[in-house]
This record gives C-alpha cells, structure tokens and sequence, in this order.
C-alpha cells in the first residue's frame, strides 16, 4: 500500500507527495473546539487539505469528530513524524518539488510508502533529507552519462567512492532517470505543438486556395467542378516539374554550347543495350568483340533526359545539389554514347599507321561525327588520341571495382598516378552493382621525367553494363562546368582536360578479359620538354597503349604471386610471409622513386634554382623527421633525363644486370655484384625484384646490400634500387614489417622515342631511348640543417658522371 492513497494534496498528477506539516499530537486532553480549530488552520496555512472520502472536511466541524481525529488518525500523524517535515516556499511550493527539478541531487531516502512500511519499523525515526556535494553530483553525472541503468556492482563501487548508501545512488538515478524523461517529453510536446501549428496554417492555406481555383495555362479563375481535386495537383506539380526543366536545359546548353532539348521538344526514350542496336557494329582486326555493343541512343541535336535516366532504375543520388547533378549526368551520357562508338567504329573514324601498328585518330571526322560535350578545345592547346585492345588475366567485374575504387586504381597504375581521390559519389549503382555508377574524380597523372608536369585534371568516371559480361567506365573533365563557364578565360588555371576516354570489358574464358582502351585529351604544350613533344603526341606517353600495358603486367604479377608455384629462379630458402614483406618493401621504394622524380601535391619537394646545375636537371630538397621509411635529415633529389642512341631493350637489358653494374654504379666500387634473391613479377625475366651483393674480398664491403625492382612491358621499362643495411633486410625476409626500414632510392625509367615502328614479323625495332635518371641522397642527418652549394654539386656531378658512364659503355 502506498502512502499517496492516506494523503494528497488535490493534484490528480501520479507524482503526488506529503505535502502536510503537523506537529504531533500532544496525549493531555484538550478542549474539542481548539483542537479542531488549531487543526483547520493549520490546514489552513499551508493551503492543502484531506482528501475525501477518508477524511472530509465536515470531520472537522464537529467537535466529537474532531477528538475522534486525535484517536483515529494517531497512526498516520506518527507516520508522517517519521518521513519528516516538508517545509514550503513562499509561492507555496514544497521542498521536495524542488528538490526534484535539481536532476536527483538531493535525494530522499524512499522510493513508496510500500518501502517505507518495509524497510522501517514503527518507533524508528525516518531520516530527512539528504544534500548531495557539488562533487558527489558530479560523479554521479559522470557515470550517468555513460550509463544511465548501472549495474549493482557500479552502484557499489560508487557509494563506496563517495561515502554514499547504495540505496542513495540507486534512488538517485531512478530520480534522474525520470526527470530526463519528463525532460524528453516536454521537448517532443514542444516539437509536436509547432508541427500542429504549422499544418493548421497550410490546411487554412490550401482551403483558401480551393475557394478561388486558377487555371493553370490561363491564369484565369477555374470552376471547382470541371477537375478533380487529385487532377488538380498533379497539374501543379506538372507545371513546377517543366519550370525546372527549363532552367536546367538552359543551364546545360550555356556550359555545353549547344541547345538541349526543352519541355516542348521531342526526344526519344533512352535505349537499353539490345544485341541490334544500330551500334552493334561488326568490328574486324584487333577490335572484334564477338558481340554487339549497346549505347545510349539519341538524335543527332539532343541527348535523353535526366528523367529518361532515372526511369530505367538507376536512381542517382545528386550529391553536388538537383541541378549541377543533372548536367553531371547529361555529360556522363553524352561521354558515354562516345567513347563505344569511337571503340566500335575504325574507318573512317581512325586509321592505323603500317610501321608503328598505333590507330591515329582523324580529327576532321571526329569534330563532324560527335559534338563538343565539354565546350571548344582551349586556344594552345593541342589534342592526343590512342586506342589500344589487349587480354589480360582479370575478370570485367574485377577490373571495374578496380576502376570505381580511387585507392586500388592508384595502387594497380602507381607508376602513372600520383594522386587520386574520390570528391563526390553523385550515384553508386543499381542494387548494390556497379550499374549506373557515377562519381567526380580527381587525378594527377606522370611520366617518369622532369620535363613533363604533373597534369592535374577533375573528371567524371561513370560505369554502365552494356550486355552480358561487358562493361563500359568512361572518364570526362568537368573543369568547364565547375567553372561555371566554356569562355577561354576559364581555362587559364588548367593545363589538361580529359575528353571521353576510358575502357569497354569482354569477360572471356578462363578468367581473361578483353580490354579495349580509348584515351583522348587536350593539353597545354608549352609547358612540355621539346624532347618529349613527339612522344606525347603519340599517345606513348599518357595514350592508351601505356594503360594497357601497365594493366597487363600487374595482372600478371598478382597472378603470378598467388600461384602456388614458385619460379625456377627463385631462391626457396624465402619463406612466403618473408617473400609478402620483400615485395611490399619493394614496391614502397618504387612509389618513393617516382615522388623524386615527380613531385604531387602530397609528396611536396622545394625546387632550387642554382648557376652551375643544368637547366635540364631539377634538384629538389626535402626535410624528412617522422617518416619511419625514411632517415631523418635533409634529403636531397636530383633528376634528369636524355636522349641515348639505344634500343630501349638493350638499355633495360644493360642496367639491370649485375655483372655489368660496376661500369656505372659508384656503390659497387668497380668491383661485379652477385644476386643473393630473386623474386619473379611476371613472365618477362626483366620483372622481378632482386637483393644485390658487392662480390668482394674486402668484408666492410659485403655489409652492404642492394635492393632493387626492374619492370618492363610495351609502354617501357623502369630500374629503382637502394641500399639497405643487412640486419634489415634479415628481419624482412623473415616476414617482419618492413614498413620501418628507410630507404632512399634512386634509379633510370626508359622509355621509346617516337621512331619506334613495327616490322613484318611483328618485332619491334627503334632507333633511340629517352632515358630518366633519378638520385636521392641524405645530405645531413638534421632536419634543421641548412643545404650547401656543395652538397648540390655533388649530387650534380653524380648525375653527369653516371649518364656519361653509361654513354661510354654502349658505345
């Protein structure tokens, strides 16, 4: 039984308490009349009375009820003795009311009646009320902050803590416990009250716009019975869905400078893939597929609309806002309908060269067939366009992850990209496939030498299946768009823009793809080396044959790594976790290599500008402190590049071995090196990873070893070593992390001048290289350290004396 059914104070809220003071009764007999009458003003003076039926207020009025109160209700006076006095405000608030808007912090030590009658025996006095500290408090909040329901072994360690009962504590949180309830509830009363308020105001808007209804197309008044309320609406949402329309195609054909279709315009649905489509073209040579293609279809002065897109189930996400997102998917459209007609169509759309077997694009053609999807091609500029197909060993589902994933696309071409980032996901695919994939990318692409920038370019990467086992990613600049305009002042801060290009897969047996290439791109020659002019032109430098070939040989690196099977070559006293940490230890070597030729935005070098270094070579300063793959001090990097009178193979071929290391390299000594492991990378006998030793009498000599990777495919080669102390490299073949060994490499990238051609028997013969050489060396061990004239010239010096010595030996 609970003490709230004997007293109340008339509040029908649950939450009732005593709110009564009275003193307790004395046993000497006293008058009737002022008894009752001491009574009822007591009652009287704090403003609460008994309630009835049990105790009504004509018990009060009668003086034999009134002595009969002294006898009866005896029990309940000492009762309420023991609970205590509740004392009041001026406003007539009680004690305890207050007490209970202070989150729990003063705590009443009973929880019922029903525990009061339990846990304490009549004659016993009840203990008051109980303050908590301003510490106590805080604790308290502390702890139910992370846990509002502790457990009784949290509820006993903090009473120990803080000199409190447990009962206290537990009290104390059911006491919070309700208050950020009611808290809660007051807040979403609050919420709910203002919802209701502002939909009585649109119930009232939209009744007074029912009493006097317009016609849409004439503005005049409209008679409530000649249309349906529900016909009604969707005239009002038409009307708004074509005003918007019309702003996004006049927004899209100011950037795309041409007129998109409008509301009054026809267009054609957007077709699906279909085996018949009229771009199902039998292509012969190298670029048969064995199926036809499907694209997106459209007349010659319109493309589908965003509607049309969203309508076959790819639901895009418009993370750049409606209207950017809708041009973002015009021109994904527009890309992609391009790049599988310029992968399908040969003559007269490209023609390919007898002696160098590359497809040249016929740009005549290519301006009458297809429009300008990102604006006119920028005053300077000049334009590079390839095509490549090829096998390699992956399947098109794994290849286009690859693709839609920043991080692994820049891990599988890391000789090629420096950086690359995802900016925004504007739509992620259908049922979680790639299907429908559409992001905004950026990227900065390299060639391996000191006279070609970085080009930095911001691009759309959009994946659509075309059939059964065929995929299609298409890249294409968004530079104009972003810049909000297609003048030629726009472009003035960009020094490349990627035209459609990208890849169409073919899954084939056995786990191969057909892959067909397509790159295309306008770029600012000025900045460009005039030895490398020809060969950018090409496409031999960032052209489709070099994607294709870089592909090709990681594929088969991954493949060959995961196969069980170990080359012949290989040295089996590796273990295969230690053969893992080599190769990885191999490959953040490479990446440093490539930083020192080609500095990104992520990997800063500060240029030096001195007298006596040659134009052509970049020196290049870096303070390293934190970097574990690294030593700290100042690092300093130089690189070149030059035109040798060489096949690019016998350049490779020469570089490479170690026999002949000595007529070139100043840590050999002149003396031969000899291999003490060799890691295989692929068929090709040039792509493995090697652990080099000076083969000399001289002991102080044999504590030094050389790591060193050589790759090499179609598009060129490439050489990167670094000494390495012996304790390390013992703890890595072991298949310890190698991430804390610190290296600092250096080494030559290859590739073919523009003369290269292709003779009958399909063999490959040229008649020069332009080679890159690269050294990093740490200059002083103090990051604080300031960098000398001679430190420069040294490393200057190197530079002329090793290209002169590899001159002089291919002589």
């Amino acid at each position: 039984m609970s003490l709230g059914g004997f007293l109340d104070d008339g509040n029908t809220n649950g939450g009732a308490r005593v709110v009564v003071d009275i003193p307790p009764y004395s046993t000497a007999p006293m008058p009737a009349a002022s008894t009752a009458s001491a009574g009822l003003s007591q009652l009287q003076q704090h403003q609460r009375i008994l309630t009835p039926p049990l105790l009504p207020k004509y018990m009060f009025s009668s003086t034999g009820l009134s002595l009969g109160l002294q006898t009866n209700i005896n029990g309940a006076v000492e009762m309420m003795n023991r609970i205590g006095s509740v004392e009041f405000d001026a406003n007539g608030r009680s004690r305890e009311d207050e007490y209970e808007s202070r989150s729990g912090s003063d705590n009443v030590e009973a929880g019922s009646g029903d525990d009061l009658f339990a846990e304490n025996p009549p004659g016993v006095k009840r203990k008051r009320y109980h303050r908590h500290t301003p510490q106590q408090i805080q604790e308290l909040e502390a702890l139910f902050k992370e846990c509002p329901h502790p457990e009784e072994k949290q509820r006993l360690e903090l009473s120990k803590r803080l000199c409190l009962e447990s009962r206290q504590v537990k009290f104390w949180f059911q006491n919070r416990r309700t208050q950020m309830k009611t808290q809660l509830e007051r807040h979403e009363n609050s919420i709910l009250r203002q919802e209701n308020d502002k939909l009585r105001a649109e119930n009232m808007s939209i009744r007074e716009s029912m009493r006097n209804p317009m016609c849409t197309s004439c503005n005049s008044p409209a008679m409530l019975g000649e249309v349906s309320l529900e016909e009604q609406h969707l005239r009002f949402e038409n009307a708004r869905l074509k005003d918007e329309l019309d702003r996004v195609c006049n927004l899209a054909g100011k950037f795309l400078g041409r007129p998109l279709s409008s509301v009054g315009a026809v267009v054609p649905p957007l077709q699906l893939p279909m085996p018949n489509s009229s771009l199902a073209l039998g292509v012969g040579g190298g670029n048969d597929f064995g199926i036809g293609f499907g694209s997106v279809t459209t007349n010659n002065n319109s493309m589908a609309p965003v509607s049309n897109f969203v309508s076959t189930g790819m639901s895009p996400h418009m993370g750049g806002g409606g209207m950017e997102g809708s041009i973002y998917l015009e021109v994904a459209l527009m890309a992609m309908d391009e790049l599988m007609k310029m992968v399908q169509m040969d003559g007269p759309l490209w023609s390919t060269s007898l002696e160098t077997g590359i497809d040249t694009l016929k740009y005549e053609e290519y301006n009458r067939i297809f429009p300008r999807c990102i604006g006119p091609k920028p005053d300077g500029f000049v334009s590079e366009a390839s095509r490549e197909t090829g096998t390699v060993i992956i399947n098109s589902l794994s290849l286009v992850d690859t693709l839609m994933d920043a991080n692994r696309w820049s891990d599988i071409f890391s000789c090629m990209i420096a950086r690359a980032s995802t900016t925004d996901v504007i739509s992620s695919g259908v049922a979680g496939s790639r299907n429908g994939g559409l992001q905004l990318m950026h990227a900065e692409l390299q060639v391996l030498s000191p006279l070609i920038p970085i080009r930095e370019v911001n691009f759309l990467r959009f994946c659509k299946q075309q059939g059964d086992g065929v995929w299609a990613v298409v890249d294409v600049s968004v530079d104009s768009i972003r810049d909000n305009s297609t003048s030629s002042a726009s472009n003035t801060f960009m020094s490349c823009r990627r035209l459609p290009s990208g890849c169409v897969v073919q899954d084939m047996p056995n786990g191969y793809s057909k892959v067909t290439w397509l790159e295309h791109a306008e770029y600012d020659e000025s900045s460009v080396h005039q030895l490398y002019r020809s060969l950018l032109r090409s496409g031999m430098g960032f052209g489709a044959q070099r994607w294709l070939a870089t592909l090709n040989r990681q594929c088969e690196c991954l493949a060959i790594l995961m196969s069980s099977t170990a080359s012949s070559r290989e040295h089996t006293g590796i273990t295969a976790s230690g053969r893992r940490s080599m190769l990885k230890l191999a490959q953040r070597m490479t990446d440093n290599f490539c930083t020192g030729v080609c500095p990104s935005t992520v990997h800063e070098w500060n240029r030096l500008r001195v007298g006596t270094v040659d134009e052509d070579v970049r020196v290049m300063t870096r303070k390293s402190v934190d970097d574990p793959g690294e030593p700290p001090g100042v690092v300093l990097s130089a690189a070149t590049s030059v035109w040798l009178p060489v096949s690019p193979q016998r350049l490779f071929d020469f570089l490479r071995d170690e026999h002949l290391r000595s007529e070139w390299d100043v840590l050999s000594n002149g003396v031969p090196m000899q291999e003490m492991a060799h890691i295989a990378k692929g068929k090709d006998q040039g792509n493995c990873v090697s652990l080099l030793r000076v083969s000399a009498m001289n002991v102080n000599q044999n504590r030094m070893l050389i790591l060193q990777e050589t790759c090499t495919d179609a598009s060129g080669s490439l050489v990167v070593y670094a000494p390495v102390d012996i304790p390390a490299m013992q703890s890595v073949m072991s298949g310890d992390d190698s991430a804390y060994v610190a290296l600092l490499p250096s080494g030559f990238a290859i590739v073919p001048d523009n003369s290269s051609s292709k003779g009958g028997g399909g063999e490959t013969s040229t008649t020069g290289s332009l080679l890159t050489v690269a050294f990093q060396i740490l200059v002083n061990s103090l990051p604080t350290a300031k960098l000398t004239v001679e430190s420069v010239e040294t490393v200057n010096n190197l530079i002329s004396c090793t290209v002169e010595k590899i001159k002089s030996a291919l002589e």
